[in-house]
C-alpha cells in the first residue's frame, strides 16, 4: 500500500490500534475539505500495531480529544515536507463537550445550553466524572 507523504499538514501517530476511527469521528475529520488518510493496523516495532491519521492541511486539533481517546499519541506538524514540531499528548484534566453526561437527573439534561464538563478524578483508571452531578463517564470502548 502506498500513502503519499504530505507537504503541509498534520500526522497523528502512535494511535493504539483500533482507536483511529474513534479519533476520526470525534475530531470531525469527515467535514474537512482536504485529503485525510486513516491507516489502520500498521506494523510498529514499539507497539506491535498502531493506527495513523494523516491530514493534508494545517488545522487546529483538539488536544483534549486526542488525550482522552489515547494519551500516548504523537502529533507531528509538517511544513515543507519536514517535521517541524512533535507534540506528545497526555490525559486532559478537564473535558468540555467531548463526552456527555448520561444521568437523566443531571442539570445538563434540562439546561441544554450548559456545557458538559468532566474532570479527571482517577488518572490511573482514566475515570472522568461530571462536574455537576459526579456521574462517571463511560470510557472509550465501554
Amino acid at each position: 500500500m502506498n500513502i503519499d507523504s504530505i507537504k503541509n499538514g498534520i500526522v497523528i501517530d502512535h494511535i493504539t490500534a483500533g482507536r483511529g476511527m474513534e479519533l476520526y469521528r470525534l475530531l470531525s475529520l469527515e467535514e474537512l475539505d482536504c485529503t485525510v488518510a486513516l491507516i489502520k493496523n500498521v506494523a510498529s516495532r514499539k507497539m506491535g500495531k498502531k493506527d495513523i491519521i494523516k491530514i493534508d492541511a494545517a488545522i487546529d486539533l483538539s488536544m483534549d480529544i486526542l488525550g482522552y481517546v489515547d494519551q500516548n499519541v504523537t502529533v507531528n506538524i509538517i511544513r515543507g515536507g519536514e517535521i517541524v514540531e512533535k507534540k506528545s499528548i497526555g490525559l486532559p484534566e478537564r473535558l468540555t463537550n467531548v463526552i456527555y453526561c448520561k444521568n437523566p437527573r443531571c442539570i445538563t439534561t434540562t439546561e441544554q445550553e450548559l456545557a458538559h464538563v468532566f474532570r479527571l478524578t482517577d488518572p490511573q483508571k482514566r475515570i472522568y466524572r461530571c462536574l455537576y452531578c459526579e456521574s462517571k463517564a463511560k470510557g472509550i470502548g465501554e
